[in-house]
C-alpha cells in the first residue's frame, strides 16, 4: 500500500530531493556551490530552493509543452535559464521519447518495466520523436562557462548513464553529482545503482549520501544518491 503511490505523489518526490540533501548537509552541498546544471528539469520544482541559495542554474528539459511551463516558472528568476534538449551520449540521434501521465515526471526514452509494480497508476500517454545532444555539446553550443556550475543534478528516468557518458569530458568540473536511481530494472535496460558506482568511480567520485524512497515488492529499491568528486577536497 505504501509503495503504490499515485502519480501525484511521485511528482512530489521531485520537490523533496535536493531539500533532503540540504536538511542533512546545509554547509556541504548547495552552500558550497555557486551554480547547478539540472538535467531533466520538468517544470522546475526546485526553482525556489535554488533561488534561496542565490544559485545560477541551467535547467535542461526535452518535452516541448513542459519546457514552456518551465520557462514561465522562471520569469522572476534571472539567474536561472532553461534549455530545451534531450541529453544522451550521442549528438543528433533520433529517439522515441515516451510521455508519462504524471505531468511528464516519469517520461523516458526507455520503456517502463518493474516501475509498474511500485507506481501502477503511471503510464505512457504518447510518444514523440526528439533529437539528442550530449551535455558537453549543449554547453559548448550555448557558450556556457561550466566552471560556474559545480553541481550536476540528473533526473532522466533510466538514462542517467547515457547522460554521464556524454558528459565525460566535463565531469572533472563538478564537485557533486546527484541523481535518482534504482538497483533493479525499473525501466527496460535502465541505469542501475551499480552502473553509476562503477562509472563514476573511474572519474574519482565516491558516494556520500544515499536515501531510499521506494521499495519494489519483489526486492530492490529506488534511491536519491549524491556522489562527491574526490579531487575537489
Amino acid at each position: 500500500m505504501e509503495n503504490k503511490r499515485s502519480a501525484a505523489v511521485l511528482g512530489k518526490a521531485l520537490i523533496r530531493r535536493v531539500g533532503l540533501l540540504l536538511k542533512d548537509n546545509p554547509n556541504n552541498l548547495l552552500k558550497k556551490v555557486t551554480g547547478v546544471i539540472h538535467v531533466g528539469a520538468n517544470t522546475g520544482q526546485e526553482i525556489k530552493l535554488y533561488a534561496k541559495y542565490n544559485l545560477s542554474v541551467i535547467w535542461i528539459e526535452p518535452i516541448p509543452e513542459i519546457f514552456e511551463k518551465l520557462q514561465k516558472n522562471l520569469v522572476d528568476y534571472p539567474k536561472q535559464t532553461a534549455l530545451k534538449c534531450l541529453i544522451t551520449d550521442q549528438d543528433n540521434v533520433e529517439y522515441y521519447f515516451h510521455l508519462a501521465n504524471n505531468n511528464g515526471a516519469s517520461s523516458s526514452i526507455l520503456e517502463l518495466n518493474l516501475h509498474h509494480d511500485i507506481w501502477p497508476d503511471i503510464t505512457f500517454e504518447k510518444t514523440i520523436k526528439l533529437y539528442s545532444k550530449t551535455l558537453s555539446t549543449l554547453l559548448q553550443d550555448n557558450q556556457i562557462n561550466i566552471s560556474n556550475y559545480k553541481m550536476l543534478v540528473i533526473d532522466t528516468q533510466g538514462s542517467e548513464l547515457l547522460v554521464l557518458t556524454g558528459a565525460a569530458s566535463v565531469l572533472h568540473n563538478f564537485a557533486y553529482i546527484q541523481t535518482e536511481v534504482p538497483d533493479f530494472e525499473a525501466y527496460k535496460d535502465c541505469c542501475q545503482l551499480k552502473d553509476l558506482q562503477q562509472f563514476l568511480g573511474k572519474y574519482g567520485y565516491r558516494e556520500i549520501i544515499r536515501r531510499k524512497f521506494a521499495t519494489h515488492p519483489g526486492g530492490g529499491s529506488y534511491f536519491d544518491i549524491t556522489f562527491k568528486n574526490s579531487s575537489k577536497g
